[in-house]
């Protein structure tokens, strides 16, 4: 879970977005906010995530007051979810979070131009067509992997697909169960890709990698901005 923003002033001096994203489907809650409080983080975690999913195991985010208010902590600790924290040496254990924030921001950016107030109501279609598009580690949407089924969406209605075309009402339902009854299994083959998307990154990463060793002591190069 992360904080986006300030954005130019939208309708009721909307200026925040509060961003969560689910580590394996990749799916993104966000919501536009006029001050980003404890209590709206509260708020948010209880409707857009206990109440719309689960509750979840754990929750990741940085050292905001927000986040680690007493009020917050309670209301994680009365559910038994695991707040984990990140350093500021090490800010990537909530990278998930940030690269959600790169797929709002660039996204936006694409389709306000001038209009820079009226990025809430763009925020929907965006997050819309990222769920169903995709995702590079495991190679599935992040809909399908939430709800078991892909979505329709709007060029299927325009351009009749096949399977809007062939819909027969009394089989959706059949199919719709065997489509849940394989959830397990389309989970499983995702995470075997994102598993594999995973070491291969880490193998390309480990090639350009000269190993070192340091003792105490030692003097090292820093890069100004490094906590």
């Amino acid at each position: 879970m992360d904080i986006l923003g300030p954005f130019p002033p939208a309708k009721g001096q909307l200026k925040f977005l509060l961003v969560a994203i689910d580590y394996f489907t990749k799916w993104i809650e966000a919501c536009p906010l006029a001050k980003i409080t404890t209590e709206n983080v509260r708020k948010f975690t209880w409707k857009n995530i206990i109440c719309r999913f689960r509750i979840p195991y754990a929750l990741v985010t940085d050292n905001g007051r927000q986040f680690i208010a007493q009020e917050f902590e309670e209301l994680l600790h009365e559910l038994g979810i695991k707040h984990l924290t990140t350093s500021v040496e090490h800010p990537q254990t909530n990278g998930q979070a940030k690269a959600a924030k790169k797929v709002i921001l660039r996204e936006l950016k694409k389709r306000l131009g001038n209009a820079k107030g009226k990025w809430p109501d763009e925020l929907p279609s965006i997050l819309w067509a990222y769920h169903c598009t995709p995702q590079s580690t495991t190679q599935e949407t992040p809909y399908r992997l939430t709800y078991g089924a892909d979505a329709m969406i709007p060029i299927e209605i325009g351009e009749a697909s096949h399977r809007r075309q062939v819909f027969n009402g009394e089989q959706n339902t059949q199919e719709l169960a065997a489509d849940l009854d394989l959830v397990d299994e389309l989970r499983d083959e995702a995470r075997i890709h994102e598993e594999a998307c995973k070491l291969r990154a880490s193998r390309r990463y480990n090639t350009r990698v000269k190993p070192r060793s340091f003792r105490a002591g030692d003097l090292v190069w820093r890069l100004l901005g490094e906590a």
